[in-house]
């Protein structure tokens, strides 16, 4: 019940309040009426005084209203406090006082018991006001001055004593406010007739009688029976056992405070469940999210799944308070598309109910770029694993090479063994392409790279092209005019566009057309295509295209990759392709492919245009005149692997050249500790066990900077000579190589 007068008697700030508007009120009616009759030479409009009396009548209306609004209010709160022993008082938001207990009425005005009441007073409503409760001690130092949010526009005031020990039962037993005590396991050991009416059996552990534990002191939380919200607010704790008092709530809600018209247009997802799913509400950004299907009664488990612990899992866990905040990713549907929502809960009350928020935002974009770089880490680990065995690979074909060459020498033509030979010959150099497909996949392979004309590239090419499709196939090439010059490795590049005709002659069973088209391309800006960014500036394009059955769209991401193949099983090795990519990728380019409506597919090179116009274009033309092969020199012949140590160490013997054999790049420098010994090329394997062939070799042309150097490798030359990791004004021999190479890359050196 409201109170309109403190206890000396004078008139409390409502009653004040309407005071003042009444007498407001007559004051604007008299002079209405006045300027009504006034008789002057410039009368005052009849309107002006029916407005004044009109405004007179609403603000008195007005302040009644607001009178009798406020005494229901704080009515239904001070039942609860009628027989309180402490003081309680009632104020809005803002401090303004609505009403008080008996027990306040006779211990004063609250601001008495506040030592600096107009600081106090603003400190306590803001943090009470945001956080839900606050305190500080009285001016007298004797109680504690306790503020909690009560409801929507009220604070509950408190003027507690301040106890040295804990007391008796019988201290509360006629106050209206449940009170509780628990030991140190939450169990409730002690209560009042108050509590006893709110718990119906206030007996057992505090976490059975809450819908939402675990229990925390000073916080809210809802009991289990009567759904009724309260607050916890501590009163002492001496040896372990703590008095709490339960101050109830009414149904507005807790968590903030917060009308659902305010979150309608927040650019946040949120949510507010039942605990068992049922969505009671979802603002714009949510229902974007989750589609049609998020309407109130919907349950979030039918429109998105956990992708860890399904959605009524982590409910239940966040009705225990367990994993709150926490963010974990679901999957869903939305316009037929497959989406990814990371979805955090946290625990709250709605109308005095226990219920739950929800934050979800869009994780589909980060979800993607998360398979892209699994995908990225499993080629990578591919192409690591390609690369190794082809280095492997690579010493045991030069040494079937060079031993069969070996053999060779001793037999001619005429000779029963000569044809098994070339046989393994054969066979070895077929072994060698294919460890070169592995090493372009894994773009490891030894390039080449000279500046080219593309026009004239591709009309040599188009007398093999024609040998290799069938008579239901035709090919057709179109060049632009004037053709920028690219600098590529020729013969890797006639291999990209065999590839590519082979493929389309094998996706055109009942004949059509290839078209190969040539042209120069200019981009003003940089080109976003399929995860990849072409840069501006100038490229040569190359477009290669069918009329053949096309490719699906679900695997136009996977058809670069190794071993992958839309052909029957034992008609294609899945590496053709992907070796395609791995050359033009090497050589600074981009291929796409496409599949047009109306069928075919389409693959598109884009090569940058060689930007040295003062160069002449050159292609590279192999000579293979024979020349004499013999020579005279002293060779430090550093491999790890026997058999190749052996071949090469024959061969070069063979040629005249005396060879000093060391298995370590450790074994070469003690060699070489002898000064006596004169070296005229230093011929090593690059991956070694201990010292590498650079390493070892950076340390012996310190002593002998007139030696020529000569690396070996299965791998791609660029990784190891020249630059900070290798040697300068070396030169490189790619395994698996023969034994006329061989000899002559040593008597190009030794003549250098």
């Amino acid at each position: 019940m409201t109170q309109t007068l403190t206890s000396d008697g004078s008139a409390r700030p409502g009653e004040r309040r309407y005071a003042y508007l009444l007498i407001c009120t007559g004051m604007a009616i008299l002079l209405g009426c006045i300027s009504g009759l006034w008789p002057g030479p410039v009368p005052v409009p009849l309107a002006l005084s029916v407005s004044l009396t009109i405004f007179g009548a609403y603000v008195l209306h007005v302040a009644r209203k607001a009178d009798e609004t406020d005494a229901p209010a704080v009515s239904a709160w001070a039942e609860w406090y009628d027989g309180d022993i402490d003081p309680v008082y009632f104020t809005d938001l803002s401090g303004n006082f609505l009403g008080e207990n008996p027990s306040a009425r006779a211990a004063g005005r609250l601001e008495d018991w506040l030592s600096d009441p107009g600081a106090s007073m603003y400190r306590l409503t803001m943090e009470a006001g945001t956080n839900g409760a606050a305190s500080e001690k009285s001016a007298n130092g004797d109680r504690r001055i306790s503020v909690v949010r009560a409801g929507e526009d009220m604070l509950l005031w408190r003027a507690e004593r301040i106890v040295a020990s804990l007391p008796g039962d019988e201290s509360f037993a006629k106050i209206a406010t449940p009170w509780i005590r628990l030991d140190a396991d939450d169990r409730i050991v002690a209560h009042n007739p108050a509590a006893e009416r709110l718990l119906d059996s206030a007996t057992g552990l505090l976490n059975d009688l809450l819908a939402d534990p675990p229990f925390e002191p000073g916080g809210i939380h809802v009991l289990a029976e009567q759904g009724m919200a309260v607050r916890m607010v501590q009163l002492a704790d001496v040896s372990g056992t703590r008095d709490f008092l339960m101050v109830p709530l009414d149904g507005t809600e807790i968590s903030g405070l917060t009308p659902d018209r305010f979150l309608e247009d927040l650019p946040v997802a949120l949510a507010r469940l039942s605990p068992d799913g049922t969505l009671g509400y979802a603002n714009r950004s949510a229902r974007q999210l989750l589609g049609v299907d998020a309407a109130p009664g919907s349950n979030l488990a039918s429109m998105i799944d956990g992708l860890g612990r399904s959605i009524p899992e982590r409910l239940a866990d966040t009705m225990r308070g367990l994993g709150i905040g926490r963010s974990e990713v679901a999957r869903g549907r939305l316009d037929g598309h497959e989406i990814f929502l990371q979805v955090a809960f946290s625990r709250t009350f709605h109308e005095g109910e226990p219920a739950v928020m929800a934050v979800l935002s869009d994780a589909t974009e980060l979800k993607t770029l998360e398979a892209q770089f699994v995908q990225s880490q499993k080629m990578q680990a591919v192409g690591q694993l390609a690369g190794g065995v082809a280095h492997d690979f690579n010493n045991l074909l030069t040494a079937i090479n060079g031993h069969c060459d070996l053999l060779l020498m001793r037999h001619d033509m005429a000779d029963v063994e000569h044809g098994d030979l070339m046989q393994i010959r054969q066979n070895a150099n077929r072994a060698a392409a294919l460890v070169r497909q592995l090493l372009a996949f894994s773009r490891k392979q030894t390039l080449r790279p000279t500046v080219v004309n593309l026009q004239d590239t591709l009309a040599e090419l188009s007398h093999l092209l024609n040998r290799l499709l069938s008579e239901k196939v035709t090919l057709t090439m179109k060049h632009g005019s004037d053709l920028a010059p690219v600098r590529v490795d020729q013969r890797q590049l006639e291999q990209v566009i065999m590839n590519l005709v082979v493929n389309a002659r094998d996706a055109m069973p009942q004949g059509g057309e290839v078209k190969i088209t040539s042209r120069n391309v200019h981009l003003d800006e940089d080109l976003h295509r399929d995860r990849a960014v072409v840069y501006k500036g100038d490229y040569v394009v190359i477009e290669v295209a069918d009329s053949g059955t096309g490719i699906p769209e679900d695997k136009l991401n996977k058809i670069f990759e190794p071993f992958y193949t839309t052909k029957q099983v034992g008609e294609g090795t899945g590496l053709g392709l992907s070796t395609a990519y791995g050359i033009i990728k090497q050589t600074g380019g981009f291929i796409f492919a496409s599949s047009p409506e109306g069928g075919g597919a389409a693959f598109t090179i884009y090569l940058p245009a060689y930007d040295h116009d003062e160069e002449e274009v050159v292609e590279e033309i192999e000579h293979k005149q024979t020349r004499d092969q013999t020579g005279r020199g002293m060779v430090l012949l550093v491999e790890d692997e026997d058999a190749v140590r052996s071949f090469a160490a024959r061969a070069l013997q063979l040629r005249g050249y005396t060879v000093i054999e060391a298995a370590s790049g450790e074994e070469a420098l003690e060699h070489l500790s002898d000064e006596s010994l004169h070296v005229d090329v230093m011929l090593s394997d690059v991956i070694m066990p201990g010292l590498d062939g650079p390493a070892w070799v950076r340390e012996a042309i310190k002593t002998r900077p007139d030696s020529k150097v000569i690396f070996m490798s299965g791998y791609t030359e660029d990784v190891f000579v020249g630059g900070d990791a290798g040697v300068p004004e070396s030169t490189f021999l790619p395994k698996p190589f023969t034994l006329t190479e061989l000899t002559e890359r040593v008597k190009d050196a030794i003549e250098a």
